[in-house]
């Protein structure tokens, strides 16, 4: 089995829990298309497939020419309050920099546009770790799609068998899965656990990434399902 040579990471739910200015941000559309606020775990339940696609479950019923403004809208202020309540998930800074010394290319895949990655990533402190960052209009597809893990394969000219994809959601298994790389669950996420079934491996927290084969210099093909 071929060594590990790229390591890609989903983004929301995986490296960052960014709910809480998400919200506030479905809110004020919301609210400016005459809807009730809701909650944190209503919202958690609208993400994965991008700011568009959130926007419109989000306004229900409301007009395509309305959902273009309050897209307009979502993106502004989040990007203006990209990280006022967002933070790391524990341990992943520390994880990060461990993860570094092995000298294996750490990517980030998100479904969120990839200026607003960057911004997020700079304002807390990771985008240094990162080798390179791939977001929603990066790749003509997206996540759940295997297309864009394919795409950045063929960039760094790595075998999938040479690749570990670490994710929250199904969005993130299935790409993986369907390019052919190795998996990870990452069970604290936005996904339910139902969505991390396929997954070759599930932790439980960020740092639990260091318990897994690759990062102990063994074989990957060691990993399985638990």
């Amino acid at each position: 089995m071929d060594p590990i040579r790229l390591l890609i990471f989903d983004l929301d739910g995986t490296l960052i829990d960014s709910l809480p200015d998400l919200t506030d941000a479905t809110n004020l559309i919301r609210e400016r298309n005459g809807l009730p606020r809701i909650g944190v775990s209503d919202v958690r339940k609208l993400v994965g497939q991008g700011a568009r696609s959130l926007v419109e479950r989000a306004l229900p019923g409301v007009g395509d020419p309305e959902v273009e403004q309050a897209l307009e809208e979502f993106l502004a202020y989040n990007l203006a309050h990209i990280a006022d309540k967002t933070h790391p998930y524990p341990g992943v800074p520390e994880t990060l920099i461990e993860l570094s010394g092995l000298g294996i290319p750490m990517v980030v895949l998100s479904n969120k546009n990839v200026a607003l990655c960057r911004e997020v990533l700079g304002k807390l402190g990771l985008e240094r770790h990162f080798t390179d960052i791939f977001g929603a209009d990066s790749f003509p597809y997206r996540k759940p799609s295997p297309e864009p893990v394919l795409a950045v394969l063929s960039e760094f000219g790595v075998a999938a068998g040479q690749c570990v994809m670490v994710g929250d959601s199904v969005n993130d298994i299935a790409a993986g899965g369907g390019a052919g790389v190795w998996t990870v669950g990452c069970s604290y996420g936005y996904g339910d656990a139902s969505e991390l079934e396929e997954a070759h491996y599930r932790v439980p927290d960020f740092p639990s990434l260091l318990d897994l084969p690759f990062a102990q210099g063994k074989n990957v093909a060691a990993m399985k399902k638990s």
